[in-house]
């Protein structure tokens, strides 16, 4: 209950003890409300359970990604046109309901899901005058490339069961319609000008033109039916291994030829010289509101730009303070090209001895991590060498625990040759894809008892600023205390300060691809070959590396505000609790619960 209301209800009951036997009592305020306030509730959580039923059948992949596989057997068809206007109105009618709930009368929990539904749904309409779906392929992301690294069993879909395997080839049964409407999509792109920028599907073809194979057998869809558990019954692997093979010769392999064909032939010879978002028709607009949804602020891109500047400078102040300390003398800027160069730094011979370098770091965080956190997951958290079959086109990263508790948190290593696996960033990577970055933050949201839209979504800018906030903290844990250790920390920030510089420079001040790639290679000692492929990710998607940096410095700001007003009374695992105990929240939320917490803590 709501404590104002609880308050209400103990000022009722002292009044009703203290009246005259005999005598009239006045309406009870809180009693009338009570069953308001319920009534209020029940509408919240239905709404917020049909809200999310809509996205997760709206987009099952994405569902899947963030462990609710209800719908594991469906891949959706967001890129319609008709799906996508049902879907805008679902959201105008969700909204509907939503004005139409009395906030006030709320518990604060219900509140604050009020406000995330609030402006999710707002967030969400800002959309519609843009036609994203036009633009359905990329070289960073697509169905296709997913469902083919969903064939090792070992990503965000299970194949561990029959039932898992069905689910699978159902997805491969409806991946060929998906690649048709892809492909229609594209040819309207192309008749209205919404086309991606050619160096980025460049990139892009040679993954779609693998993804064809002669035969069944050849193609990696059919990689399940090679890797069968033992338990399967011989009726079962004849019967699956048919299916598979009916289902990729019938359908899917003359899809993706369909789709590497038109690509190669129509789309590349159409596709923009230009860099950036705002090079499209609308194309400014388009990007603020992507700006907007990636960061969950009001900043511009020049004031972004501006930060990512005055990052960029800080960090490599201390690369001349910190780079002697490593042996190096030459100007503060050339740092991380001279540690790419230095063979101490690639020590590795074998991918093993790479993963139980981060078995080491997980046991030590084991120890330190208690004194800064008091709110911690259950679920535990494995480390695991990312398989051969994605380990070319995936990084280092951190895939979410089943909703269901079948599958852990999971740290991914990806290790294509272990001699050229640099040491100096392993610290600050662990404590951002692991412990206690997404780990912590992803993991605890399958606990807390939150709405599934909650438990589930998110948004960027706390979600990756929390991580890289959690990098943070291994100064702290002592964990720093190598220069070179303390170096890749300060690496793995100037990326994220280079990415406000760059991001807000293609797609709002007009640089080119060109221009990217060199203020990489200047600021981050990046080979030709990584800034390319850098700067193509932040070309492919506008505004996502923002959340990041813009996120965390948001938290480090709150940190230092509570830090100042509570002085002695300041507790670093409450504040760590405060953000961290209602889930995901937009920053503007965020910035809310932490003033509010500061005020009953004075």
């Amino acid at each position: 209950m709501n404590h104002l209301l609880k308050l209400g209800a103990l000022a009722c009951a002292a009044m009703i003890a203290c009246a005259p036997a005999g005598a009239a009592t006045a309406a009870d305020p809180a009693a009338t409300a009570k069953p308001a306030a319920a009534a209020a509730s029940r509408q919240l959580n239905k709404l917020a359970d049909d809200y999310w039923d809509a996205l997760a059948r709206f987009d099952p992949v994405s569902a899947g990604e963030s462990g609710d596989n209800r719908f594991a057997d469906q891949l959706g068809m967001s890129i319609a046109p008709k799906q996508r206007a049902a879907q805008f109105a679902l959201y105008k009618g969700f909204l509907k309901r939503l004005h139409a709930i009395p906030r006030a009368g709320l518990a604060q929990r219900e509140q604050t899901s009020w406000d995330i539904l609030d402006y999710e749904l707002k967030t969400a309409l800002r959309f519609e005058p843009f036609p994203e779906h036009l633009l359905p392929i990329n070289q960073m992301d697509s169905l296709p490339v997913t469902l083919a690294n969903y064939a090792s069993g070992q990503g965000a879909q299970p194949l561990s069961s029959v039932k898992d395997y069905r689910a699978y080839l159902s997805r491969l049964d409806q991946l060929g319609p998906w690649i048709d409407q892809a492909i229609a999509n594209m040819r309207e792109g192309m008749r209205r000008g919404v086309v991606q920028p050619k160096a980025i599907m460049v990139s892009a073809l040679p993954q779609f033109k693998q993804l064809v194979a002669a035969r069944a057998e050849d193609s990696i869809y059919y990689t399940p039916v090679k890797s069968f558990p033992d338990a399967f019954a011989d009726a079962d692997r004849k019967a699956l291994a048919g299916a598979y093979r009916a289902t990729i010769d019938g359908k899917l392999n003359p899809a993706l030829k369909r789709l590497a064909d038109f690509l190669e032939r129509d789309y590349l010879p159409a596709c923009r010289a230009s860099t950036g978002w705002s090079a499209l028709p609308q194309g400014m607009d388009w990007y603020l509101v992507r700006v907007a949804s990636q960061t969950t602020t009001a900043l511009q891109p020049e004031q972004i730009h501006q930060t990512g500047l005055k990052e960029v400078a800080r960090i490599q102040g201390e690369y001349a303070r910190i780079g002697p300390q490593m042996g190096y003398d030459g100007p503060a800027a050339g740092l991380p090209t001279w540690v790419s160069e230095q063979a101490k730094y690639k020590p590795f011979k074998t991918d093993r001895e790479v993963i139980d370098v981060y078995r080491k770091l997980d046991g030590v965080l084991d120890t330190k991590l208690p004194a800064l956190f008091t709110l911690r997951p259950k679920i535990p958290l494995d480390l695991r060498l990312e398989p051969e079959l994605s380990r070319a086109t995936a990084s280092d990263h951190y895939t979410p625990p089943a909703a269901d508790g079948s599958r852990p948190g999971v740290f991914w290593s990806v290790v294509n040759d272990p001699t050229q696996y640099g040491s100096t960033g392993m610290v600050t990577l662990f404590l951002h894809e692991g412990k206690p970055g997404h780990h912590f933050h992803i993991a605890l949201m399958q606990e807390l008892g939150l709405p599934n839209f909650r438990q589930f979504g998110g948004n960027n800018a706390f979600t990756e600023g929390w991580a890289l906030y959690a990098e943070t903290l291994g100064k702290e844990m002592g964990l720093f205390d190598k220069p070179e250790d303390y170096f890749g920390h300060l690496n793995d920030e100037m990326l994220r300060a280079v990415r406000l510089v760059v991001d807000t420079g293609m797609h709002a001040k007009g640089w080119t691809r060109e221009q990217s790639i060199r203020y990489m290679r200047e600021t981050l000692g990046y080979p030709e070959s990584i800034a390319r492929s850098e700067t193509e990710r932040y070309m492919a998607w506008p505004g996502q590396a923002l959340g990041y940096k813009i996120g965390a410095l948001k938290i480090q700001e709150l940190r230092r505000r509570a830090q100042d007003a509570l002085g002695d009374k300041f507790s670093l695992p409450r504040f760590h609790e405060i953000v961290l105990g209602e889930g995901t929240l937009p920053l503007e939320l965020l910035e809310k619960k932490v003033d509010r917490w500061i005020a009953e803590s004075k």
